[in-house]
């Protein structure tokens, strides 16, 4: 069947509700609720000028039948300010996929800009390596941090969403906290001898079979080193919130912890000029829709 009328472009506010539909009619076992959630904190965060706020759409005479959503966000490289996009969720109509090289096409056009693919399903792995992406996550090491020495004379706080300024941190860290706490995550604070160290928590079930044991997933910390000297005392305290183990993306096992380290799950992938930092998710898919 030859569809005269598809095209594409940038979707917008007024597509929200339709494309909502689309969502969820193309991901069984995702309400609508779901994305719904999802494209409001999409429509009110900050977005580097120029880009697009949701992403783009594929739709014939007027109606969506494609949607590939786009997460854009400014980081700090060193002095300049870079430039990182998380390719999210993707769907075509099935009597539509031949157009959506289209949507693809698009949204990697921009030389300058880092894309991240942080969700791929493991059979599409050698597929997304042909399209020129690399690995900077090869899998997932399983903590439980609570088995770890606390550090001594340390203490660590949970931060409001409402928080104005946190002692020890920059403002740009402390926004970045209190903007995750209000996405429904648990933003901390270490203190210790050797300094102040903010992380960043979101709650996920880790699913194996019939069994999906409560967990949290490490969102973000400023080095992976940091999260292992604070495990400890991070780990007494998820212990409150019936919290056993926490996910941390990473290379390989990581020392002075126990735990389970497997790379059958949890690679990510980036293509651009900058390699992502691990245990760096702030802003993406994960946190803005949910696990």
């Amino acid at each position: 069947m030859i569809h005269t009328k598809v095209r594409c472009r940038e979707i917008t506010e007024s597509d929200v509700e339709a494309i909502a539909d689309l969502l969820t009619r193309g991901f069984v076992g995702r309400s609508r609720d779901y994305w719904i959630q999802g494209l409001r904190r999409q429509a009110f965060r900050t977005v580097p000028e120029g880009y697009p706020r949701f992403g783009y759409m594929l739709e014939d005479d007027g109606t969506p039948v494609g949607v590939l959503l786009l997460i854009y966000t400014a980081r700090k490289n060193g002095e300049e300010t870079a430039i990182q996009c998380n390719l999210s969720s993707w769907y075509v109509d099935p009597a539509y996929r031949n157009y959506a090289p289209l949507l693809t096409k698009i949204a990697q056009r921009h030389k300058d800009v880092t894309y991240l693919n942080i969700s791929p399903a493991p059979w599409t792995w050698p597929i997304i390596e042909t399209q020129g992406f690399r690995d900077y996550c090869r899998g997932i090491f399983f903590s439980v941090p609570a088995l770890a020495r606390a550090p001594r004379w340390s203490k660590i706080e949970v931060i409001s969403q409402h928080a104005k300024a946190i002692e020890g941190l920059s403002d740009t860290e402390t926004e970045l906290l209190t903007r995750h706490a209000r996405y429904n995550c648990l933003s901390l604070v270490c203190r210790t001898p050797q300094g102040t160290f903010p992380f960043i928590l979101q709650p996920v079930r880790i699913r194996r079979g019939f069994i999906a044991p409560p967990a949290m997933k490490l969102i973000y910390c400023r080095n992976i080193a940091e999260y292992a000297a604070c495990a400890g005392r991070i780990g007494r305290l998820l212990l409150r919130f019936g919290k056993i183990s926490v996910a941390v993306d990473c290379n390989s096992p990581l020392s002075g912890l126990i735990g389970l380290y497997t790379e059958r799950r949890g690679r990510k992938y980036f293509k651009g000029p900058h390699r992502p930092q691990l245990a760096d998710l702030t802003d993406t898919e994960l946190v803005l829709y949910g696990p």
